[in-house]
C-alpha cells in the first residue's frame, strides 16, 4: 500500500475511535486488564506506549487475546521500534517527535503512522513526506486549542490527534475542532487506578469518555 493509503488508514482509525487512551503498562496482566476495563467501557482503541521493558510483550499479547483491539504503539522514537511492533502485532505506529530519519523509515512503514510534532516547520516537513494525520505533541504545552486554530488556516489538509495536558475537563473543547479527528488521553487510565487494580473506575472513566465522545459529533 502507499503512504497515501495509509494515512487514509490512519485518518479512519483514528476518526472512528474519535479518544485514544494512552496507557503505559508494568505487565501483561495489568496491560490485559486495563484493555479489558477500557473494552467494556466502550473504547476499542487505544495507544501502548514502548516506555516499559513489557510492552513489546504486552501489546503481542492483547492482540492475541483480545483481537478486536485496535493497538497503536506509541512512543515509537527510532527505526528500530518499527520493526519490532509490527512483529508485535501493532496496527498503527505513533511518536511522540520525528526526526528527520525517523520520518523517512516511518514513511516506509508497511502499517499506517501518526508521526508526532509540536510546530508548523515540523508538520509541513511531515506533510513533505506524504503524511497528513499527524499527532500534535504536547498538546497544550505548545498552545492547545489556539495552536491548532493557528495551524488550521496555513496547513489546511493537515488532520491532527492533539495529546498532552487533555483532561476530561476539556476533551470536548479540542474535539470541537475541525481539524482534530481524534484526542489522546490518560485520564481514563489514571495511575493510582491501574496501582491498586481498580479496574471498576477505569471501566465507568471509559464510559464516561465514550459518551463524551458520541455527544460531541452529535451533529
Amino acid at each position: 500500500m502507499s503512504i497515501d493509503q495509509h494515512q487514509d488508514t490512519a485518518e479512519r482509525l483514528l476518526c472512528e475511535a474519535g479518544l485514544l487512551p494512552v496507557i503505559t503498562v508494568d505487565s501483561i496482566d495489568q496491560a490485559l486488564r486495563i484493555a479489558d476495563a477500557l473494552l467494556e467501557g466502550g473504547l476499542r482503541t487505544l495507544e501502548l506506549t514502548l516506555r516499559t521493558p513489557c510492552a513489546l510483550d504486552a501489546l503481542a499479547a492483547l492482540k492475541r487475546e483480545l483481537p478486536d483491539i485496535v493497538i497503536g504503539a506509541g512512543t515509537v522514537t527510532s527505526p528500530a521500534h518499527i520493526g519490532q511492533a509490527i512483529d508485535a502485532g501493532a496496527d498503527f505506529l505513533v511518536t511522540p517527535g520525528t526526526p528527520p530519519a525517523l520520518a523517512a523509515a516511518l514513511a516506509a512503514a508497511p502499517v499506517p503512522v501518526v508521526p508526532g510534532g509540536a510546530t508548523p516547520t515540523e508538520f509541513m516537513a511531515l506533510m513533505a513526506h506524504g503524511f497528513r494525520v499527524c499527532k500534535l505533541f504536547p498538546a497544550n504545552a505548545v498552545g492547545g486549542l489556539a495552536m491548532l486554530k493557528g495551524l488550521a488556516g496555513p496547513l489546511a489538509d493537515l488532520r491532527l490527534c492533539p495529546t498532552g495536558g487533555i483532561t476530561e475537563a476539556n476533551a470536548a473543547d479540542y474535539l470541537a475542532q475541525p481539524n482534530v479527528v481524534c484526542i489522546g488521553g490518560s485520564w481514563m487510565v489514571a495511575r493510582a487506578w491501574i496501582d491498586i487494580g481498580d479496574w471498576h473506575r477505569v471501566r465507568n472513566a471509559a464510559a464516561k469518555a465514550a459518551a463524551l465522545v458520541r455527544n460531541a459529533r452529535r451533529p
